[in-house]
């Protein structure tokens, strides 16, 4: 019996089969295992695996993968060959938990666990753009606003999609403060997928980053109530087996930050947003989705004093102000978005969008400062003035589009292609000075004439039409000896102009590599010609005729082209049985007819021509995963260099931000998992800057380090889980947050004062101070 036994142990048998999802789908890279024999592997592009095993009287087989229910089978007595098909289910409630970034990127989009969004410290209300701007690669120097920098490029240089429509933002906001919400609305969101560069050819005509987010369907009643002293927000969701229905409305106020602010006075700044989303499924074949989004910006502002001390230790000086006069500004948009999709077989989807945005833009202000500015260890008087800003600017902007897109499963191939036809509307009207008096002279001071120091008049309309297509392949395949997985996206993308009569071709390939010696290893190389499409801020182009700058529309600009070249790896690994992934990547982009531009707060001026040729090239470095067990956490940095070469000169571009170190941290108190801390951390190389209205090639100082660190704490007071009976309620969360923790006094800008001997001073403006805001949050 003994040899019986030793023989039948020593047997051993072929396992095969195949992995998929409840739709028939191939999962790939499934983990299958037999823990009591120290067996694993995974699947393949098909879905399909194979191993040798022992033969024991029952053989345990797990099979699991990130996003779905693991399941288990159990073989009596395998002999010879077994095979099997397993369907794994999606797991809805793991994937609000779930690290996702844990999957492997084979391609160049990342996707971003959402779950840190709502416990995230945050001073603009606009979560998703605040977690964008901790990972690699990206920066930001204003807490106020939800814009931010992808290496190198500038604010304009980033698409946004929803539901894969474009989006837009308003065109005159020139400072965080204006900001309202972002048209992201993180309650509604269900993935955030983001690419800081070598993305496909199905994303539009942009030189730095890719935004892509979905939007979730409700599959039952939900709902959230969330309030703090910076805004509040409800959303219902409702659904049954063929509507799903959603609704938000957001209300922001930054008022009690503004207090902040070194320029006291009456802050009014009142942000409203509501935003729906309807999908029905009249067939089980057919989707139709509706997007509706109103937005009603209103900033208005009374000043009455500023105070604002710098310079060093030993040389220290004060700007005192008075002020007269007041700022109203109204930004109110527009956007909806309706989709057909329809699945015509097993593996051809084609659907339709169409998509609308208008906004209705206004910025009015007169403000007249007397100010006083003295050397504090003297009390020498250095420059004493009066100055005067006014303006009135008027836009509307219109914007349809029409998208059609296919998209076909063949083998190991997946195509898609897309046409995208936009009609694009735009009125301006605005006009600007500014009077600068200094010891009763105006200034600039010519001892014969008077002159304001900057005057601006622009009256445009822009009617045109943009034409979009593309088509890409996702090719995947694997070696010969079926252990080397690749993944090659390869595809194209066209546009045409017609106000400039300008078209562009737009070449990009990407290939993803799982090398066969460690399935944790992932390589990616990216190549591709990028085009910054020009739109109406670009097209700009000034000219100055006695003391007056007239705006006029320049109809032989081209795009501004950008060509990437990228290197990246990811490696994922555990240590103390904690889940975490190291991702690399190098890159080079080769930038030529570039637009020359200065930014002033998030105000970008552009100088309508296309003048130079430059380069962007860095490394960015993140790592990520479990650093307390039960919690996500990342730390990244970057470094980079980014000039541009104008009349000649190698000077630093706008947004040459050398070096940025960010950190997100969470943590349970000991004990508990009710008490959570979020720690947000950032440091960051100040930005080049020089005086207004001069230019790009006067960009000569350099702006002290972005220093900030934000901390909240979080208290679950209220888990329905855990209660017997069912309740309306899932879960309460209270929260205290301490913004700018350190109190650290950023600058965003500089306010540039002239004497009459035409001696220049940079005031800084420095940013928010420490803040403390308090939160709750009501799960339905």
């Amino acid at each position: 019996m003994v040899t019986l036994s030793h023989n039948l142990s020593a047997q051993t048998f072929t396992l095969t089969g195949r992995v998929v999802d409840e739709n028939a789908n191939p999962i790939e890279f499934a983990s299958v295992s037999v823990m009591s024999q120290g067996r694993a592997t995974m699947t393949n592009l098909k879905g399909e695996f194979d191993m040798k095993l022992r033969s024991e009287d029952s053989v345990v087989v797990k099979f699991s993968m990130i996003g779905y229910k693991s399941k288990t089978r159990v073989l009596r007595r395998p002999r010879s060959k077994q095979t099997l098909r397993i369907v794994l289910h999606s797991d809805n409630e793991l994937a609000e938990v779930v690290v996702t970034e844990q999957r492997k990127q084979t391609g160049t989009i990342q996707k971003i666990d959402k779950k840190d969004v709502n416990s995230m410290p945050s001073t603009t209300g606009n979560a998703v753009e605040e977690l964008i701007k901790s990972q690699a690669g990206v920066s930001s120097h204003d807490e106020l606003s939800s814009q931010y920098n992808v290496r190198g490029g500038s604010f304009d240089e980033n698409c946004v999609y929803i539901n894969n429509v474009e989006i837009y933002r308003p065109f005159l906001v020139r400072s965080g403060q204006q900001e309202g919400l972002s048209i992201i609305n993180p309650d509604m969101v269900e993935s955030i997928e983001f690419s800081t560069g070598g993305f496909e050819a199905k994303y539009g005509d942009k030189m730095s980053s890719v935004l892509d987010i979905k939007y979730r369907r409700p599959k039952r009643l939900e709902a959230k109530v969330s309030a703090s002293m910076l805004g509040a927000g409800v959303y219902v969701g409702i659904a049954n087996k063929k509507m799903a229905w959603s609704n938000s409305v957001r209300y922001k106020t930054n008022r009690y930050l503004l207090g902040t602010l070194d320029t006291k006075g009456e802050y009014s700044p009142n942000f409203l947003d509501y935003q729906t989303y309807f999908s029905y499924k009249p067939h089980k074949k057919w989707t139709i989705d509706f997007i509706g989004n109103i937005s009603d910006n209103h900033y208005n502002f009374t000043p009455e004093d500023r105070e604002t001390r710098f310079g060093t230790l030993e040389n220290v000086k004060n700007f005192k102000v008075y002020f007269d006069g007041q700022e109203k500004d109204v930004f109110r948009t527009f956007f909806g978005t309706l989709g057909i999709t329809g699945q015509l077989d097993k593996n051809t989807k084609v659907a339709f969008h169409t998509s609308a945005f208008h906004t209705r833009e206004q910025e009015k202000y007169d403000i007249q400062g007397q100010y006083w500015l003295t050397q504090s260890e003297t009390s020498e008087e250095l420059g004493v003035g009066t100055y005067m800003e006014h303006a009135r600017n008027y836009l509307t902007a219109n914007v349809q589009s029409f998208k059609l897109s296919l998209d076909h499963k063949r083998g190991h191939h997946d195509i898609k292609a897309g046409f995208t036809y936009k009609i694009e509307r735009i009125e301006e009207n605005s006009s600007n000075y500014e009077m600068r008096d200094s010891s009763g002279y105006s200034i600039p001071h010519t001892g014969e004439d008077l002159h304001l120091i900057y005057t601006l008049k622009s009256r445009n309309k822009l009617h045109a039409q943009r034409s979009e297509t593309y088509i890409q392949d996702t090719y995947k395949f694997n070696s010969r000896g079926g252990h080397t997985f690749f993944t090659l996206n390869y595809g194209l993308r066209m546009s045409h102009w017609n106000f400039n009569h300008e078209t562009i071709l737009s070449p990009r390939v990407s290939l993803g590599i799982v090398p066969a010696f460690n399935h944790n290893v992932v390589f990616r190389v990216a190549a591709g010609l990028y085009y910054q499409a020009p739109f109406f801020k670009e097209l700009r182009d000034t000219t100055t005729i006695d003391g007056v700058t007239q705006a006029r529309l320049n109809d032989k600009i081209k795009s501004q082209r950008s060509i990437h070249f990228i290197g990246g790896a990811d490696y994922r690994f555990k240590m103390k049985e904690r889940n975490y992934k190291f991702s690399a990547e190098i890159y080079y982009k080769a930038l030529n007819d570039l637009i020359p531009y200065s930014v002033n707060n998030v105000k970008i001026t552009y100088d309508g021509q296309n003048k130079c040729s430059g380069h962007a090239m860095g490394i960015d470095l993140k790592l990520y995963g479990e650093f307390v067990p039960g919690t996500d956490s990342w730390v990244s940095f970057s470094y980079m260099n980014a000039r541009q070469k104008l009349n000649g000169k190698s000077i630093p571009l706008p947004t040459d931000q050398r070096y940025a170190l960010n950190l997100f941290f969470t943590d349970y108190f000991p004990g508990t998992e009710r008490w959570k801390m979020s720690l947000k951390l950032a440091y960051a190389d100040g930005l080049p800057f020089g005086p207004p209205h001069k230019g790009a090639e006067m960009m000569s100082f350099r702006a002290p380090a972005y220093k900030r660190a934000d901390i909240g704490m979080s208290y679950l007071a209220f888990d329905g889980k855990t209660k017997k009976k069912k309740n309306i309620i899932k879960n309460i969360w209270v929260g205290l947050d301490c913004l700018n923790l350190f109190d650290i006094s950023n600058v965003n800008s500089y306010y540039w004062i002239t004497d009459v001997t035409n001696h220049q001073y940079a005031i800084p403006n420095y940013l928010t101070g420490r803040q403390i805001n308090a939160r709750v949050m009501i799960d339905f």
